[in-house]
């Protein structure tokens, strides 16, 4: 009787996924096999491109090797000139130019390892493409496709000449060709695409695949006029109370004031659950905050009742959580759908772990909304500019920054850094402060703020960069309304673009966390 073959020892698994940090490595080498002469991606490339949109690159993995890779962003192809270049396109292969909200997929790159080639790897490649394409229902992906083999006939014939030669499978080009196969159509021929691509003598052929799955009926995309957010930043009293009901009627007081505005945002500072301390006995500040993280989940129920029955996204100021043993000072989002997300503080000042031994975050967190995409840095954070700029690369829109301090030079160094971050990275800055006193609160002594809305400066926002502020050291709000329509204007055509100018050659951030 003859033996049962075993077939899974000759099993060699091919995955088509997306790319991981993992995978990085591997990625560069082959971008070194296939393009030798052409500079190969950079890690910071490849990172940038799995923070800002992961599920546009992909990976083909045979038998646990990565033989293939492609690279893709979204735009709105109609904001681009008819002859832009590779760089233009791609923010210099950072792809920080991407946009969630735009109709059309474009591919940067497509490479497959030279001894792995025809197998349909590319094929596969691209068709993980025009599936993404169907499932973000965009109208079409463009790529911009080399024509390596040209450099052969330039001597006898224009590039248009050697296109249309190909095209009509006279001539053979290992891209164009592939291209053709995979039902794209030609648009145009671009010059000077790549500089590096001197076998195509820098030309690109311009092609397009039209979802016929497109559905434009659907309103997904629109261009706006104007896309306003009202924020009511709250520059909150911190008074002594005799329980948590206190509390709550303090934090819904300001909540309902946010929502008889009819603001999308209401803001409140760092720290303030302190105030809860003001009828708690315990005098250490080491003992005192342990006590306060038994008001988490009461803190945590209030907010959350209270962003669903005013109908108004709170950033919850921040307040110190125990985890595992540690303690961190972490700013929740409570979304108006009763959903929550939180972010925890990264730099801790001397005095938060002198006092209170507090712990640091590891993560810079990008949330969704209903009125786009922001970012919380708490206090000390935003004086940190690297933390604004891969907030902005992930897409904020909006940087909140509940605070805490107690003298005027305190407060300026987070009023001015609020300031240039806004500018930096042509972004919306918020600002949120505690006033009064606890006197009887150790370690929480006295207060200083003047709390604020901040834009870029430029033609099309505030004159002094300033969308409203309040008066110092007085409990107050202060309501303002930042436009998001503008601000993508802006980022594409201001009087000067920080986010576009950046010298990617010379610099560069590198974000640890995935």
């Amino acid at each position: 009787m003859s033996k049962k073959i075993d077939v899974s020892k000759f099993e060699k698994k091919m995955i088509i996924r997306n790319i991981i940090p993992d995978d990085f490595d591997d990625i560069i080498e082959m971008s070194k096999l296939c393009f030798p002469n052409m500079e190969p991606w950079e890690r910071e490339h490849l990172q940038s491109h799995v923070d800002i949109f992961p599920e546009g690159q992909f990976c083909v993995e045979y038998d646990g090797e990565i033989i293939g890779s492609c690279s893709s962003l979204i735009i709105n192809f109609d904001e681009y000139d008819d002859q832009h270049t590779w760089d233009e396109i791609t923010d210099n292969g950072y792809i920080t130019n991407h946009d969630y909200e735009g109709y059309n997929l474009y591919g940067i790159e497509v490479m497959v390892h030279p001894e792995y080639r025809r197998m349909k790897i590319g094929h596969r490649l691209y068709e993980a493409r025009k599936d993404l394409a169907r499932e973000l229902n965009l109208k079409s992906i463009i790529i911009g496709g080399r024509i390596p083999n040209y450099f052969k006939h330039a001597k006898e014939m224009t590039p248009r000449q050697y296109v249309e030669e190909v095209t009509m499978h006279n001539i053979y080009d290992p891209v164009l060709t592939f291209q053709v196969m995979n039902g794209f159509i030609m648009k145009r021929i671009n010059p000077n695409y790549l500089e590096d691509d001197r076998a195509s003598l820098r030309y690109a052929t311009l092609m397009e695949w039209n979802n016929i799955d497109y559905r434009p009926t659907v309103p997904k995309r629109q261009f706006k006029t104007s896309f306003p957010v009202r924020i009511t930043t709250i520059q909150y009293a911190m008074k002594k109370i005799s329980s948590f009901e206190d509390f709550a009627i303090q934090c819904e007081y300001y909540t309902d004031v946010a929502a008889s505005y009819h603001s999308d945002f209401a803001v409140f500072p760092e720290i303030f659950t302190l105030q809860l301390l003001s009828f708690l006995p315990e005098k250490s500040p080491s003992l005192a905050i342990r006590r306060l993280t038994e008001f988490t989940e009461d803190y945590i129920e209030l907010f959350t009742m209270l962003a669903v029955k005013y109908n108004v996204n709170i950033i919850g100021g921040s307040h110190f959580v125990e985890e595992e043993g540690k303690i961190y000072n972490i700013a929740y989002l409570f979304r108006r759908d009763g959903t929550i997300e939180k972010q925890y503080k990264l730099h801790i000042t001397p005095n938060e772990r002198k006092f209170w031994g507090i712990s640091g975050g590891n993560h810079v967190n990008v949330f969704d909304t209903d009125c786009g995409k922001i970012a919380i840095q708490i206090c000390y954070d935003i004086e940190f500019p690297e933390l604004a700029r891969i907030a902005v690369d992930k897409g904020a829109n909006i940087i909140f920054t509940p605070f805490c301090t107690d003298d005027r030079q305190g407060y300026l160094r987070v009023r001015y850094c609020s300031q240039a971050r806004a500018i930096e990275n042509q972004v919306y800055t918020v600002l949120s402060g505690t006033v009064g006193n606890l006197t009887d609160v150790e370690n929480m002594d006295i207060q200083y703020a003047q709390s604020g809305i901040f834009s870029p400066s430029d033609f099309t926002f505030a004159r002094d960069g300033i969308v409203g502020e309040c008066q110092a050291n007085i409990e107050t709000v202060v309501v303002g309304d930042v436009d998001l329509e503008i601000l993508r204007r802006n980022r594409r055509a201001g009087s000067v673009n920080q986010l576009r100018d950046r010298r990617h050659d010379i610099y560069s951030i590198n974000y640890k966390q995935s």
